[in-house]
């Protein structure tokens, strides 16, 4: 299970991270608000699973990251887009 959570919170987190940056370096306030709500607690879970991983799990941890920053890239770009 924590080998699930460590993916998905780490994933969330830096997708949250992505999100933010593209809404502020683009002038959204009020996403950009919102999404510090995101970081906030997929830091805490990380924070709370990642200090006692395993390598498995730090594997995890690793891989996350890259999926939730494309994945920003991509839902940031399809609900921008201007119609």
């Amino acid at each position: 299970m924590s080998l699930l959570a460590l993916f998905a919170s780490t994933f969330a987190l830096v997708f949250f991270l992505g999100l933010q940056s593209l809404n502020v370096n683009r002038g959204h306030y009020l996403a950009a608000f919102l999404t510090s709500f995101g970081i906030g607690a997929s830091n805490l879970i990380v924070l709370k699973l990642a200090s006692n991983a395993t390598s498995v799990e730090m594997a995890a941890y690793l891989t996350g990251g890259p999926f939730g920053i494309v994945a920003s890239m991509w839902v940031h770009r399809h609900f921008t887009r201007k119609r």
